[in-house]
């Protein structure tokens, strides 16, 4: 077995791809707290990220049908480069001293196109800088997730030191300088690309609507999507009432800090395991991980004691950690190389869209009943679908062992046995 990093190419992408999600990490907070000290309204705060994650939504199918259609390496380089122009127009905005904020929503906005462009070009990248199924691109996906897991908590801490040393805008200054290096790490990639066949590159509608075919095809796949999106939902109703929760009833700003702190180290130590293990039916495994969302929402229902809601979360985002690599590696070796990155783009759309559906029900529900209930019914909900996801026959029985090059010709899932032999996966 010869390691992804001693492959040329993997390297240079990882390279690229941790630049890109450093870049991602540092965005968050720097421009929250920009916006805030512009105009100390909540509300536009609210439209400049709404126009980031609106766009980023609006333009996630369509993304997944360039990805197909075109080279995959010049489409993640055009996305970085659009980037690397955005952050810079933002940092001259802020160190300029006259900030424009429907210029740096707008500028935003097309930043969350260009984000939405480079999330499916992912899977297809990977599939052709570490060729083949196998042990290999496990790991490849693993130090994939950990490189995101370390850029997720070093980021904060990057941008927090630089705003207190030299100023907000510089943030933006160096989000758009690592944005350009991953685009030159992309140019010196060297990837074999398989032209699409003559009349491929059909009208935008037909390319959604066969990726959508393909989705369908597979109820592994569909079937989890609802338990992806049913876990950010009930993430986000977390990392909404949670912090309320822990300043006024479980010891202050200290106790919130803890537990994030500790969702970073479980989601390292999870991806970190992803590239040891290799689980024969890893939807199945998937699944039942995501379940353990609800032990850290149960605790924060009963007012557990501190140390064991950090420790709680801590597991539940190991779980998220693991899963990660493994559903990657799945999804890399199941669907074809043709369609992969429309099926990995309704993957993205199906989880990012249920995110700000439980930011806006969280403080409808914790209004109407208080914080315990909503968090008991969220852990009930959660525990519920990925378990009821895990045992559906489709995911039960899919087995990670050969690709599956063929376009899917019936309602049978990749995962489900054919009558005489097994197929695909299972």
């Amino acid at each position: 077995m010869t390691h992804p990093l001693r492959l040329r190419d993997f390297r240079l992408l990882f390279a690229s791809r941790t630049m890109s999600t450093l870049s991602d990490a540092l965005v968050p907070t720097a421009l929250s707290l920009a916006v805030i000290e512009v105009t100390g309204s909540a509300t536009a705060l609210a439209v400049v990220l709404g126009c980031a994650l609106g766009a980023r939504l609006l333009a996630l199918p369509v993304a997944g049908v360039v990805a197909d259609r075109y080279n995959t390496r010049w489409v993640a380089f055009g996305a970085d480069l659009t980037r690397v122009a955005t952050q810079a127009l933002v940092a001259v905005q802020l160190i300029g001293g006259h900030p424009s904020i429907p210029l740096i929503a707008t500028a935003q906005a097309v930043a969350g196109v260009a984000s939405a462009v480079s999330l499916p070009n992912l899977a297809p990248l990977i599939t052709r800088a570490v060729p083949g199924p196998g042990p290999e691109r496990q790991k490849a996906n693993s130090l994939m997730g950990v490189a995101k897991s370390i850029s997720q908590l070093a980021g904060p801490a990057l941008a927090g030191a630089l705003i207190w040393a030299v100023g907000i805008g510089w943030v933006f200054v160096l989000d758009s300088a690592a944005f350009a290096v991953s685009a030159t790490m992309l140019l010196l990639v060297r990837l074999n690309w398989d032209r699409p066949p003559p009349g491929a590159r059909r009208a935008i509608l037909a390319g959604l609507v066969e990726g959508w075919a393909e989705v369908r095809a597979r109820d592994w796949y569909w079937i989890s999507l609802i338990a992806h999106a049913t876990w950010n939902f009930a993430a986000n109703i977390l990392l909404t009432l949670g912090p309320l929760v822990a300043v006024t009833r479980l010891g202050g700003q200290g106790t919130w800090i803890a537990v994030t702190q500790a969702g970073g180290i479980g989601l390292l130590a999870g991806s970190l395991l992803a590239g040891r293990a290799r689980p024969r039916r890893p939807i199945l495994a998937g699944n039942l991980v995501l379940a353990s969302y609800a032990v850290p929402l149960t605790l924060f229902a009963i007012g557990a004691p501190v140390p064991v809601l950090v420790a709680g979360y801590g597991v539940a985002m190991a779980g998220l950690g693991f899963l990660n690599p493994t559903w990657q590696t799945a999804v890399q070796t199941a669907v074809p190389q043709r369609v992969l990155a429309r099926v990995s783009s309704y993957d993205w759309l199906v989880s990012l869209a249920a995110q700000p559906l439980g930011v806006i029900l969280a403080p409808i529900a914790l209004h109407a009943w208080g914080a315990r209930l909503p968090f008991a019914l969220t852990a009930v909900l959660v525990a519920t679908v990925c378990v009821a996801a895990a045992l559906a026959p489709g995911v039960r029985n899919l087995r990670l062992e050969q690709p599956a090059d063929t376009p899917v010709d019936g309602p049978r899932s990749l995962g489900e046995p054919a009558p005489d032999k097994a197929t695909g996966m299972a």
